[in-house]
């Protein structure tokens, strides 16, 4: 009952002001028991958690806005390659059951979990399983920050910078608050202000994030993802399978394949929820890929320049069944790969120009995302380079009547044709074999596919 008893010392009971009150006709709490494990798996604190029965809540009655912004992996990735190439190390910061520290507006009961008949508390502090928690712990650390000097992303309302004497401190929330800078006395500073205002768990440099490995050192930061990769091959008990060189055949098709035979729809659904791919016979491939490079990461180095550019490819007609195309896109700071994406484009593309067209749009937008972005850090891009194998698609792009040839392409994408005239980004060619987003639109041989990891610095530590 350790656990139990350190939650419940974390309420005050002088709070301010008797929103949460403990009664017979209230929601329903239960205890969610956890073992937090560190970055090499190992259990470093067996967590307990009252959670209230929030699916109970009726909206306009117990509660309003639920809505809680959560930082984008490419904001966190880009905070992460700013940080290597000015040279200042990442610190973490774990605020102790964080939701409680939010203050709720509506009045909400809840009953007594089961052990504690006993126990009576009357606090204005919002509990984990509220719909309206998240909101209300955002608000209240988003109040303090305000207030203690920083200024929000425009964009990323994750987000918030200070500048101070020419310093600069970076902070940004998910789950844990990550946050660095430019001074060393600066970040002593914000750390000693967040312990006075909240109870603090955890502090220290950055290592182990959302899943992620986080090394940091004087030459640059690798991040990868060697514990989760153990984890699944362990969970669908593939620990030890035979190694594949690259994650898929390039003669595996995947087509509908109605005489196969039956799989366990629980484990393969598991097995797509870990990886966000599909077909069972290409998950397991991959994760015979991941036995052969358990290690493999992203490599920010503190010697990269920091230019903004894209890269963009499209492989017609990709899909077996429904003949759609591929979109691979990426987007990297100096060498520092900081985004991509590889999806089945919504429509059918009548001819290799229209699904490169519609692949570079997709960049494109991406690429304005990055740039507003980055100049909260305080930098400032003009043309943007947006690299594409097909001269066609580019003089698309460039020309500016829609002729026969391109009205049937909805209108959405020439936002491209837009954006190339305003002059915030610049198509260039790039010859097939440099095309760096190929690696995102279909299967490639060894020697390929190896050469082309390495162009986004994705390698083994």
């Amino acid at each position: 009952m350790t656990g139990h008893r350190k939650w419940f010392s974390s309420l005050n009971p002088a709070s301010t002001k008797e929103y949460i009150t403990f009664g017979d006709n209230g929601q329903g709490t239960k205890w969610v028991l956890k073992n937090k494990q560190g970055e090499n798996g190992m259990v470093v604190r067996n967590k307990a958690r009252l959670v209230a029965q929030g699916f109970c809540q009726k909206e306009g009655i117990d509660y309003d806005e639920t809505f809680a912004p959560v930082a984008r992996l490419e904001a966190i990735r880009i905070l992460i390659a700013f940080a290597a190439s000015k040279g200042f190390k990442l610190q973490q910061m774990d605020v102790k059951s964080a939701f409680l520290n939010g203050f709720i507006e509506k009045e909400v009961y809840v009953r007594q979990p089961l052990g504690f008949e006993s126990v009576d508390f009357q606090t204005g502090k919002a509990l984990y399983g509220l719909k309206q928690a998240p909101r209300a712990w955002y608000a209240r650390l988003k109040s303090f920050l305000l207030k203690s000097g920083f200024v929000m992303s425009s964009v990323d309302k994750t987000l918030f910078l200070l500048s101070r004497g020419g310093d600069t401190l970076i902070d940004i929330y998910v789950d844990d608050i990550v946050f660095g800078g430019s001074s060393h006395a600066l970040v002593s500073s914000f750390a000693e202000q967040m312990s006075r205002e909240f109870e603090m768990s955890l502090m220290g440099e950055l290592l182990f994030f959302l899943g992620l490995l986080i090394q940091q050192g004087p030459e640059g930061t690798f991040v990868h993802q060697a514990k989760y990769t153990r984890d699944i091959l362990k969970k669908f008990e593939m620990g030890d399978s035979k190694p594949m060189t690259t994650p898929m055949s390039t003669n595996m098709a995947l087509d509908a394949d109605e005489d196969g035979e039956a799989v366990d729809q629980k484990e393969f659904r598991g097995m797509i929820g870990s990886l966000l791919t599909s077909h069972h016979q290409a998950v397991k491939r991959i994760f015979r890929f991941l036995k052969f490079t358990p290690k493999l990461g992203l490599w920010y180095s503190s010697g990269s320049s920091f230019s903004l550019r894209g890269f963009s490819d499209a492989d017609h007609a990709g899909c077996r069944i429904d003949r759609k195309s591929t979109s691979g896109t990426c987007q990297l700071l100096g060498t520092s790969l900081v985004s991509w994406s590889s999806h089945k484009q919504a429509s059918v593309a009548l001819s290799t120009t229209e699904a490169e067209y519609v692949a570079a749009a997709s960049c494109c937008s991406r690429l304005l995302w990055m740039k507003t972005t980055l100049s909260d850090f305080g930098l400032r891009f003009g043309r943007i380079p947006l690299l594409v194998d097909s001269t066609s698609a580019i003089s698309v792009a460039k020309n500016s009547v829609l002729h026969s040839s391109t009205k049937h392409i909805d209108v959405r994408f020439h936002f491209l044709r837009d954006h190339y005239k305003k002059g915030d980004i610049d198509l260039v060619h790039v010859v097939s074999a440099n095309q760096l987003a190929d690696i995102f639109t279909k299967p490639l041989e060894f020697d390929a596919f190896t050469r082309l990891r390495g162009g986004v610095e994705f390698k083994d530590p």
